[in-house]
């Protein structure tokens, strides 16, 4: 039975990490204490909804958790330093820090710990995460214990919602560009200096021309969009950013 352990003070642990080639144990206490820190634990490294919504939505909302006092954002995971930190670098994930439970031993004391052996896991975390104010749990959102891999409250955007409801969140941006192209290069430094961050896809790279036709219903590059919106080239965008501004 998994439990909410909202008001009780999180495990103290001696959590084994790797950096380049020296080993550095980091305890509880170094990480929690004096600090409100956001944690959220999921079932594996590299494995599908960890890796494709639970880790990129909390590395992008980082900086907006810590205008609402947040010192830091971290991810917890039954696995090794090494799985972790190569996660990391594939995810591009450095506004996190990743923190490997090898043996599980935070995960258990978080009465977290749950049998995935029917998949070839062995014991790892059910999926879960917590608002921790000077090693004491604030808050905690706890997936349903239902069948499967559930990710309905666990998320940056719940977390998010407790903490600052009338947070404003970043747009979600994503430019397709191609090598060579100046006009791409124009549109990614308006991007930058209206402090935007983007997604850059690049032909032939990430994508080819018939998905561009396809999503913008274009065959030149670039083409930007915000937030589901196709906004256009490097011009479309510059009228676009002024609008925005008046």
């Amino acid at each position: 039975m998994i439990e909410d352990r909202t008001g009780q003070r999180i495990p103290q642990v001696t959590f084994k990490t790797r950096r380049g080639h020296e080993w550095v144990d980091l305890t509880s206490e170094e990480i929690f204490r004096n600090k409100s820190v956001i944690v959220f634990s999921l079932p594996g490294a590299f494995t599908p909804t960890c890796s494709s919504s639970h880790v990129p939505r909390y590395n992008q909302l980082v900086p907006t958790f810590q205008a609402q006092g947040v010192d830091e954002v971290v991810c917890v995971s039954v696995n090794d330093t090494f799985v972790m930190n190569e996660w990391q670098e594939a995810l591009n994930a450095h506004a996190i820090r990743f923190l490997p439970d090898g043996n599980g031993e935070f995960t258990a004391g978080m009465g977290m710990l749950v049998d995935k052996g029917h998949l070839g896991f062995g014991q790892r975390s059910w999926r879960y995460s917590m608002l921790v104010r000077d090693g004491v749990i604030e808050k905690m959102f706890i997936e349903a214990e239902v069948e499967g891999d559930p990710y309905e409250v666990s998320d940056a955007d719940t977390m998010l919602g407790y903490l600052a409801p009338q947070a404003s969140k970043p747009a979600d941006v994503t430019i397709f560009t191609r090598n060579g192209c100046p006009f791409c290069v124009k549109a990614k430094e308006m991007l930058q200096q209206a402090k935007m961050e983007f997604e850059e896809l690049v032909l032939n790279r990430d994508y080819t021309e018939q998905t561009l036709r396809a999503v913008a219903g274009a065959k030149t590059v670039p083409q930007i969009f915000v937030g589901g919106r196709r906004i256009g080239g490097s011009d479309d965008l510059e009228a676009w950013l002024g609008s925005q501004a008046a």
